[in-house]
């Protein structure tokens, strides 16, 4: 499968080179577009946002939202104009945009949401909405959730791409192949090609008319296709961009900046990240049972170095599991965890792990090797190869196994892993739940981490909070237990760099929403 990627890979860079030799840009052909993902974006196997547990960017083109998020944290009406919650949480009503269509011609409605929230039930994404008792039709265009519990984090939820509403009808019909060989909702655009690991390929909706406010333009979009391209290798990405072969790079990694700043084939935007660069830990093999040796494993990565010698100081060390601008990510002194090679050396002594001849450590007999595994992007690669070389200094042989985004999701589900370097995109303490949830073994629970207390804290922070200052300090209190058992590494937390050819499109000054998406391609225009 890799072979044959990289094979169309280089059919498509000859020909986009070719295009550029003869002048012609891609994007000024037939107002097309074509973006590449970024790395944490590739291998997503269907755009069900129902079940899916990884979507990418192309999703919040084919499908709105009841709301949408601004870059400020703020939320804006979009499916729904208007809403209101009871002063005790329970009801929230939502009055729904009129006029709204799904691309099979069937009406959005009250019906729809009501038809819409329980498929939920079941799948991994059901956190979103377990917190809905009943959703009551209160007129075509008012419909009402009536709650089991107060829910403070509805709006994000709402926000999120996961939300995205499908057209009924289409959901029914399509089964299990609903989100692969075809998806439907009422956004700007509709699906035209699915082609899993390869690309993904986007017509406008010439009746789109109902745009949130995030968006200048309140029409049909000005771009009428768009190809998203899945390209693991960010140097051959690159190439693309400056070919001509891609518009709009929407991963740009760090270390690419200083190369890219000095070309006139490209502009970049710089927006903060949402998002954790880390490593987790399979606290379900050996030599990772032993809290030692995890901790041990935490304090060997050194975030200063990697941030200096990786990323050339663009972003920030990361020293816990979640962004810098959530306030549950303000722990207690001394839960954060940094760079300490004398403790780790002496916590592995403790351990009985004794170094040998060659350096690396040993314990009855057995060799202190471990699998550390990693996705086949460029910058992964090379991060991995640092966190390789820490690893060394106590005395730990990593083994680096590196595998496309799908097959590595795979693997975690078979717990064929030891360690891995990864990120996550999210902004909302939620991830936790995500990521160590011991319902959730496998993936996306990497870490295999099943335990009475942390699954207790888990349900305290998701479904007991009355308030947001109440789910604050109740997230905050288990992500404190979650560092205590070093379950991870924290490592980096990156800007989110977007490059675009100034020549072949115009990208508005002012990007909305948390990450580039929907809201700012909707005011996006192909230069001829």
């Amino acid at each position: 499968m890799r072979t044959m990627t990289k094979a169309l890979l280089s059919g498509s860079a000859l020909l986009s080179v070719g295009l550029f030799m003869t002048g012609l840009p891609s994007a000024a052909m037939a107002q097309e577009a074509t973006f590449a993902l970024p790395a944490g974006e590739l291998g997503a196997t269907s755009y069900n946002p129902v079940t899916s547990s990884n979507l990418n960017s192309a999703t919040s083109l084919i499908y709105d939202r009841l709301i949408e998020q601004d870059a400020d944290q703020s939320f804006h009406p979009h499916l729904a104009t208007s809403w209101q919650e009871s002063p005790d949480g329970m009801t929230w009503e939502f009055k729904l945009h009129p006029g709204v269509k799904f691309h099979d011609g069937e009406p959005f409605n009250a019906e729809t949401i009501a038809a819409w929230i329980p498929t939920f039930a079941g799948t991994e994404n059901a956190f979103m909405v377990e917190a809905i008792d009943k959703v009551v039709v209160v007129d075509p265009l008012t419909v009402k959730f009536v709650m089991k519990r107060p829910e403070p984090n509805m709006l994000y939820n709402l926000a999120s791409s996961f939300m995205g509403v499908p057209s009924p009808k289409s959901y029914k019909a399509l089964g299990k192949d609903y989100g692969v060989t075809t998806a439907v909702g009422t956004g700007p655009f509709k699906l035209e090609s699915f082609s899993i690991g390869l690309e993904t390929v986007l017509v406008r909706n010439d009746d789109y008319a109902w745009d949130s406010d995030l968006s200048v333009n309140q029409g049909a979009a000005k771009i009428a296709k768009i190809t998203f391209r899945e390209i693991p290798d960010q140097s051959t990405a690159f190439l693309e961009l400056k070919t001509g072969g891609v518009d709009v790079l929407l991963g740009v990694p760090t270390d690419f900046l200083s190369i890219i700043k000095g070309e006139k084939a490209a502009t970049i935007i710089t927006m903060p990240g949402t998002g954790i660069n880390y490593m987790p830990i399979n606290t379900s093999v050996a030599p990772f049972t032993d809290i030692k040796v995890r901790q041990a494993t935490a304090l060997a990565i050194n975030q200063k170095a990697i941030l200096d010698s990786v990323y050339a100081g663009v972003g920030q060390e990361a020293h816990n599991f979640l962004i810098s601008s959530l306030p549950e990510s303000q722990v207690k002194p001394g839960l954060d965890v940094s760079f300490d090679l004398a403790k780790a050396n002496a916590l592995l002594d403790e351990a009985g792990w004794k170094r040998a001849d060659d350096g690396v450590r040993a314990k009855d007999g057995q060799a202190l090797k471990v699998k550390l595994f990693t996705q086949n992007d460029t910058e992964f690669k090379r991060l991995t190869q640092v966190v390789q070389a820490q690893l060394k200094d106590i005395g730990m042989d990593a083994e680096i196994t590196v595998l496309d985004s799908s097959t590595i999701r795979d693997e975690y589900k078979k717990n064929n892993h030891q360690l891995a370097v990864r990120g996550y995109d999210w902004n909302n303490a939620d991830i936790l739940d995500w990521f160590f949830s011991g319902a959730r073994l496998g993936y996306p629970n990497i870490s295999m981490w099943k335990d009475a207390k942390s699954d207790e804290l888990d349900k305290i922070a998701m479904t007991t909070s009355k308030t947001s200052a109440e789910r604050i300090a109740n997230f905050k209190t288990y992500h404190e237990y979650l560092l205590s058992q070093f379950l991870f590494v924290p490592i980096y937390q990156p800007a989110t760099n977007v490059a675009f050819n100034p020549k072949t499109v115009s990208v508005p000054e002012k990007v909305r929403g948390p990450r580039f998406r929907s809201q700012t391609i909707m005011d996006m225009e192909v230069l001829q």
